[in-house]
């Protein structure tokens, strides 16, 4: 006699043997099994009546008790009866074999309708298989046996079929799904109840952007997820994602998907780089422009001299214009520009290299130590050479009084002549006929920027020529 799945819980009666037959507290309404374990009820009488002389609960339904009682408990060798039950969730249903063989007697029931019924006393194992399709939901399978006389032994077993051929039916779609989000780590764990499926291979995670109605599977291209629970890794883009979940069972049908689980993911992703990135000099500064970028709020901007190992150095942030002006761009001096779009996250893009050098625009000091003395042969000027190292030339000024037309006189300057750098001193040959006179020096470098004459900073040196004016 073999029987290895009676559970422990037939111990709780406290048995006592009395005339060949067990007797016991009967244990009938103490024992619950919890689902898909049987409930097993075994009977000391082949008609499955009375009290239950013993309750306990069975992973599976497959006993061979020889010629002797079940399990030893006493019952008799003879004229005994089980019946199984379990009450359990099918999912979807749909098609499933029942398969039986006993000797001697088995009746099979759904929800309390028989679909086998092998009930006779016999001296060799029969067998039946049934195909049946079983709606979806909840069902009692009950499972009635009866050992008359001689070997007893019974076996019960019930299964969906997996054929693709034969199995059309899609499985539940999962319940109970949550979505868990870390921002730091831009994880997002999914989690839902496992599915009823009693043919479950498995599921399959799908999301999409809010802005598509296109689902694209996330989990393996191949293998199934096999647990409740997901862990996947969206796009770090600040957008809206929605995460949907699958069964599938073994005969390849798909669920429809879970209740939608939305995940706003952190944004990491930044623009790209500013294009058409220009450099122009001019005498105020060199100015830099760009072409807008798209998500870009701001733009910074970075520079480090040309031909240096100076660090490179953010000169702008906050720029929300496309153009920026360095106005401290040293003169004479090259420039590598970097320019960068940041987006609304903070996120900031590649840089845009541009090159650049401001020139010279600042004209040299004035001419300073001018003096001026009257000869008979003119006018002797000299002056203090200025020290820029760009000086190249000096233009020489006088300037004369003369009537505006309306009564005024006026100072009116002409240029007298140009001197190289090297010089410091001119004659300005001129007849000694004592007018009164201006005479101005300006200095101008290489990049020709100068004071003029009109400049109130230019220092001019006011004499009266030697001699006596001429009068009409």
């Amino acid at each position: 006699m073999t029987r290895t799945r009676l559970s422990a819980l037939a111990t709780t009666a406290a048995l006592a043997a009395s005339g060949g037959l067990l007797t016991a507290t009967p244990a009938a309404a103490a024992v619950t099994c919890a689902s898909p374990l049987w409930k097993a009820e075994y009977y000391a009488n082949a008609t499955l009546t009375g009290t239950p002389k013993l309750t306990a609960c069975d992973s599976a339904i497959a006993e061979n008790y020889g010629l002797g009682d079940p399990a030893g408990v006493t019952l008799p060798k003879d004229n005994f009866s089980v019946r199984w039950s379990v009450t359990r969730d099918f999912g979807s249903g749909g098609p499933f074999s029942f398969a039986a063989e006993t000797q001697d007697g088995i009746r099979v029931y759904l929800d309390g309708v028989r679909k086998i019924d092998l009930w006779k006393n016999v001296t060799t194992t029969q067998k039946k298989t049934v195909n049946l399709t079983v709606p979806s939901g909840r069902h009692t399978l009950r499972v009635d046996y009866a050992a008359w006389t001689g070997t007893a032994n019974v076996k019960f077993a019930y299964g969906p079929v997996t054929s693709a051929t034969l199995d059309k039916v899609r499985p539940l779609a999962p319940t109970g799904a949550t979505v868990a989000y870390d921002r730091t780590l831009n994880k997002a764990t999914l989690k839902w109840a496992p599915n009823k499926e009693m043919d479950l291979a498995g599921y399959r995670v799908y999301r999409r952007p809010s802005t598509s109605t296109t689902w694209t599977k996330i989990s393996s291209a191949t293998a199934l997820v096999t647990s409740a629970s997901y862990v996947n890794y969206p796009p770090p883009t600040g957008q809206t994602h929605l995460y949907e979940v699958r069964a599938v069972d073994k005969a390849g049908n798909e669920s429809a998907g879970s209740a939608d689980l939305t995940v706003v993911s952190v944004d990491r992703t930044p623009t790209a780089a500013p294009a058409g990135v220009t450099a122009t000099d001019g005498a105020t500064g060199v100015v830099l422009a760009w072409q807008p970028v798209t998500g870009a709020v701001k733009y910074t901007v970075h520079r480090q001299r040309t031909g240096t190992a100076d660090p490179v150095a953010q000169v702008a942030t906050g720029v929300t214009a496309t153009t920026w002006k360095d106005a401290a761009a040293a003169e004479r001096t090259g420039y590598t520009y970097w320019v960068s779009a940041v987006d609304a996250a903070g996120n900031t893009s590649a840089r845009t290299a541009v090159t650049a050098t401001h020139d010279d625009y600042t004209a040299p000091a004035p001419v300073a130590g001018l003096k001026a003395t009257p000869r008979e042969d003119g006018v002797l000027l000299e002056w203090t050479p200025n020290t820029e190292p760009d000086v190249k030339l000096y233009e020489i000024y006088k300037a004369v009084q003369m009537d505006d037309g309306d009564g005024n006189l006026v100072w009116v300057a002409h240029r007298v002549e140009y001197l190289t750098s090297i010089a410091s001193s001119y004659l300005h040959e001129s007849a000694a006929d004592g007018e009164h006179v201006l005479y101005g020096v300006v200095a101008i470098d290489t990049a020709n920027n100068q004071i003029y004459f009109d400049d109130p900073n230019l220092n001019w040196v006011e004499i009266t020529e030697l001699g006596t004016p001429e009068t009409e």
